[in-house]
């Protein structure tokens, strides 16, 4: 059978506007499509609106203005369907102390009016690692099996979209790369999820496309892979034969830096100019007499896209 994509998004938000009563404008005028079985990574600083946005699709928070359709249904006009359709793992831990683990993702099922369903559950936990831990009482889990019981509860209803605010906020660094193992066969099994996360490196690992929020505002969307390529520079490092005191006057035109112990000098440049102006730098370099025993070049990361498009307010 030919799997056909649906041309609806699973997300689609048009002019969405969030003001509080104290006055402050958290969402403003945001635009934003989220596809069917993709991982969709919202990065932004604090305060920046991405607990906000979320919390509105979820049905949590009211807003001020704007339409947000799930897979075509209106968040206010359809909201039991909606509710039904959408997994949210909080940034908060709020737990039951005293309930065990297997009753308390059972109980989230059923507050979604879907019938028991033990192996649906079973599979669920042993997925996160849960399995021996079923008859354990939440007080006393770890904070990461806390952390993955919080995603087992958003779970228990099989919805189709999975909010994951913050997912792995102080977890430790195995465990974080478990959790993206897990994520990623969710995706696998048709499952939308979007993720707002600190850890630029989880963007850079897991997502298909990457949006960028400040100040209320959408900065920019773009698929991970062409993101990095417009936006990321690149850098040539010389390691020189022989340290020198200062760039010559010959080389400034070229905006190089040198290193702190004179070794080395960096050319910044774009990879996707139509010309990097490296065979030219080259040329100048010889030409001043300053002779490298090596080169190599190295891609600007994701974090650096990030730090420099908040920083400019794109």
């Amino acid at each position: 059978m030919t799997y056909v994509p649906r041309m609806q998004p699973a997300i689609s938000i048009s002019n969405l506007s969030k003001r509080y009563t104290s006055g402050f404008e958290a969402l403003k005028s945001v635009d934003l499509d989220v596809r069917h079985g993709e991982i969709f990574a919202l990065l932004g600083p604090n305060g920046a609106g991405k607990t906000t946005l979320i919390s509105i699709v979820c049905g949590l928070v009211n807003r001020t203005g704007g339409d947000v359709l799930v897979d075509g249904h209106d968040i206010e006009k359809d909201y039991r369907k909606v509710r039904s359709m959408i997994g949210l793992v909080p940034q908060e831990l709020t737990t039951d102390a005293f309930e065990t683990v297997w009753k308390s993702v059972s109980f989230s099922r059923g507050l979604f009016g879907q019938p028991a369903n033990p192996d649906f559950i079973e599979k669920v936990l042993r997925t996160l690692s849960l399995w021996d831990k079923r008859n354990s009482k939440m007080m006393e889990l770890s904070g990461g099996m806390k952390r993955r019981l919080m995603i087992a509860k958003a779970l228990s209803h099989e919805p189709q979209i999975l909010f994951l605010d913050e997912p792995t906020a102080g977890v430790d660094v195995e465990l974080r790369r478990d959790m993206w193992e897990m994520v990623r066969g969710l995706k696998d099994s048709g499952v939308t999820i979007i993720l707002t996360t600190h850890y630029i490196e989880e963007a850079e690992e897991m997502a298909d496309r990457i949006g960028v929020i400040n100040q209320g505002q959408i900065v920019l969307v773009e698929e991970k892979a062409e993101l990095m390529r417009k936006l990321g520079r690149k850098e040539l490092t010389l390691q020189l034969r022989e340290p020198v005191e200062r760039i010559p006057e010959s080389l400034i035109a070229h905006n190089l830096t040198l290193s702190e112990a004179g070794d080395e000098l960096t050319y910044v440049y774009d990879s996707q100019g139509d010309r990097t102006g490296i065979t030219r730098l080259l040329k100048d370099i010889d030409t001043a007499g300053i002779g490298f025993s090596d080169l190599s070049t190295r891609q600007s990361t994701l974090e650096e896209i990030f730090v420099n498009l908040v920083r400019e307010g794109r």
